[in-house]
Parts: structure tokens; sequence; C-alpha cells
């Protein structure tokens, strides 16, 4: 446990430990309590790092989310422009049609 835990950790846990003592403790009944505490110190990490990750996930995945909807935008706004684009050649044909067919019925 001691390798899981780090030097800063212990010197915290000691200090609330020593903190808290009572007349008639000894050295180990001491000691025993800084390793409790040095336990719920490592888990409230755990929890926090954990959390942390989470945040970080749903984070991103909002991040995801809102380039989705504006590449789904941008490929609705090329939709319409390649619409838009599709319907002037065949204008273009139409009114080539019509100015040959003026022509040879005015000409």
């Amino acid at each position: 446990m001691n390798n899981k835990v780090s030097l800063e950790t212990q010197d915290q846990a000691a200090k609330v430990a020593k903190g808290t003592q009572k007349k008639g403790q000894t050295k180990d009944q001491t000691k025993l309590i800084a390793q409790g505490i040095e336990k719920g110190i490592a888990e409230y990490k755990k929890q926090q790092s954990k959390k942390s990750r989470e945040r970080d996930k749903d984070r991103k995945q909002q991040v995801k989310q809102k380039q989705k909807a504006a590449e789904e935008l941008g490929c609705l706004d090329e939709s319409a422009e390649v619409k838009a684009t599709n319907k002037l050649p065949w204008f273009l044909l139409g009114l080539s049609w019509f100015g040959f067919v003026g022509y040879l019925f005015l000409g």
C-alpha cells in the first residue's frame, strides 16, 4: 500500500493523525490512524480522477456532437447549392432550344 500512496499523502495523513491524537494514545495507534487516513485520501483522489475522466469524456462527446451537427448543416447547405447548380444546365439547354426554334421560324 505504501508504494501506491505518495509521500505527500503520507505526510498529510500523519499531520492529521497527530492533530487528532488524544492523550495516552500510542505511536502504533497513531500510525494505524494515519494509515486509515491515507486510504481515505487515496480513495478520494481515485474518485476525483474518475469524475474528471468522466467530465472529459462528456465534454469530448459534446464537442463531437457539435461538430457533427455543424457538418450536417454544412452538408445541407452544399446539397442546396448542388440542386441549384443542377437546374442551371437544364435552364440553359431550354433557353438554347427556344432560341434555336425562334431562329428557325423567324429566319
